[in-house]
């Protein structure tokens, strides 16, 4: 079983490249496959970011939630993606 990642971005925006940056590097340490990410650019895909909520960018979602509005800081976004995958042993 793996996760799903999205970092929703628009752009032109600056703190989104910085928030792909900081998630690549994280997920990077995860290289088995449990965490699949994708970057959904809010332009072509309007509609599905709505659906999940999302007003501003850089926007985080996991497995289809939303979970940070913003780019969380590095340790909360892993102790979040950490949770996640032990959640999927359970």
């Amino acid at each position: 079983m793996s996760i799903e990642v999205e970092i929703f971005s628009a752009p032109g925006c600056g703190k989104c490249g910085k928030a792909k940056h900081v998630l690549k590097r994280i997920l990077d340490e995860w290289e088995d496959g449990r965490v699949q990410w994708r970057e959904v650019n809010i332009l072509d895909e309007l509609d599905y970011a709505v659906s999940l909520g999302v007003l501003s960018t850089p926007a985080i979602a996991v497995d289809g939630e939303l979970v940070f509005t913003a780019l969380p800081s590095e340790k909360r976004l892993r102790r979040l993606l950490q949770e996640r995958l032990e959640a999927l042993k359970s």
